[in-house]
């Protein structure tokens, strides 16, 4: 039985949190950057992206008037070349159609075939049934 990835895990970044291991791990668990919570590492509490004030009340970094600032681009590019994912690319998806068809979308890229959970971005390992699973 799959189990979808909850669209308020989205960051402003585009940052999907329910693929991250601080959040898929079972000790020291982050509840995603959208949640407050006294137990997210550090960096999450600190992070120059989500604390921004240029986006403002929007939800997500493509209604800022800097979009893609140097930050984001920074992040986007490791994430491009170490993981095959972009938040970048995450974001413009969400503001070209809408978050619920990138959350599909999400929910069948990023799942375990055998047990239905969501895959880890950093390591492409199911944390549910502690196998690896190439995706992409």
């Amino acid at each position: 039985m799959q189990t979808d990835i909850p669209s308020v895990l989205i960051a402003p970044c585009g940052m999907n949190c329910g693929i991250c291991t601080v959040y898929l791990r079972y000790r020291n668990k982050c509840a995603g950057c959208n949640i407050e919570s006294p137990f997210k590492p550090r960096h999450c509490l600190v992070c120059s992206i989500k604390m921004c004030p240029e986006r403002g009340e929007s939800q997500f970094c493509y209604d800022c008037k800097k979009y893609p600032c140097a930050r984001l681009r920074q992040v986007d590019k490791r994430y491009r070349t170490k993981y095959s994912m972009s938040m970048v690319d995450n974001l413009n998806k969400i503001r070209d159609s809408d978050l619920g068809s990138f959350m599909k979308s999400e929910n069948s890229r990023w799942v375990c075939p055998v047990c239905g959970n969501p895959v880890c971005v950093h390591d492409k390992r199911c944390y549910n049934c502690d196998g690896s699973h190439v995706t992409g």
